[in-house]
């Protein structure tokens, strides 16, 4: 038995292009734990301003949304 896997407009993918849609969510994911990563690399105990880590997590979210993810 076979499992059918369609993309987001309902077509079924082929294994290659599977393969293709895995390998481009895992490259945003982890685009976005960089980016989170920088904004929260900072010392805690450093005068390091909230919006950083605020900063860095709404570009995250945005990369994230922007891929569907």
């Amino acid at each position: 038995m076979t499992q059918s896997h369609p993309d987001e407009s309902g077509a079924v993918l082929g294994p290659d292009a599977r393969l293709d849609r895995l390998e481009a969510q895992v490259a945003t994911l982890a685009e976005a734990v960089r980016v989170l990563v920088r904004g929260l690399e900072n010392i805690p105990s450093q005068d390091v301003p909230p919006e950083e880590a605020a900063r860095g997590a709404r570009l995250a979210h945005e990369l994230l949304l922007s891929q569907g993810l």
